[in-house]
């Protein structure tokens, strides 16, 4: 579960599924070799969160596949999830930690090389950086939407902790981030929207794979 591991990294969001349920996407998407799921569902109420949580934990535990849970820490520790995804608004690491235990993965978005460093003192085990090439999937700042593979590069160099790419990624743009020093990409799009989420996933890989060194 070390996230210097992970090199595709879905993050659910049903209403960008094609009409299809959560489960079957990562399901799908599980077969494909993705290498960490979070639950995100921003949309959904948190006991129908709670609800998918539980399916998600049970699809990923019989994978061997770390499950992330966005945003909510209390929603982690009820789905007994390996870890919280925090935002730069949320409760900070520490109280992740507290909450869940030592073992408990805990990521920080970050898209500044000062925001990534604080993140990494704060005690993330990695850093969601962008959004890369711009995003409609959530409100983003300006300031903070198109970073670019340059500002992946500078954060990458910044801090110790692994970085993953995120923000408008799929398998044709991918191999830059990854060669700016991305450890993955985490994708929406990309997968649950794909005609064939386990092939979109494999696509995804590949190209992750031809950029490492």
């Amino acid at each position: 579960m070390n996230p210097r591991e992970w090199r595709t990294y879905l993050v659910t969001q049903e209403s960008r599924s094609a009409g299809r349920e959560t489960a079957a996407v990562v399901e799908a998407a599980l077969d494909g070799g993705v290498d960490v799921v979070q639950l995100r569902e921003k949309e959904a109420s948190a006991r129908d969160r709670y609800r998918l949580g539980g399916r998600l934990r049970e699809l990923t535990a019989a994978a061997d596949v770390p499950l992330i849970v966005n945003d909510r820490i209390d929603l982690a520790a009820a789905v007994d999830a390996d870890g919280v995804h925090l935002g730069q608004t949320d409760l900070p690491p520490r109280v992740a930690r507290k909450q869940l235990g030592d073992g408990a993965i805990v990521g920080v978005s970050a898209s500044t090389i000062e925001a990534a460093r604080a993140a990494e003192r704060a005690g993330a085990d990695y850093l969601g950086v962008g959004a890369v090439y711009g995003t409609d999937s959530k409100d983003v700042e300006g300031d903070r939407d198109g970073i670019g593979t340059d500002r992946v590069r500078a954060v990458a160099e910044a801090v110790e902790v692994p970085v993953i790419g995120i923000g408008g990624i799929d398998a044709d743009n991918a191999e830059p981030v990854v060669a700016a020093g991305a450890a993955g990409v985490a994708v929406i799009s990309a997968i649950t929207a794909a005609a064939d989420p386990r092939a979109a996933t494999e696509a995804l890989r590949a190209a992750v794979a031809a950029a490492e060194p």
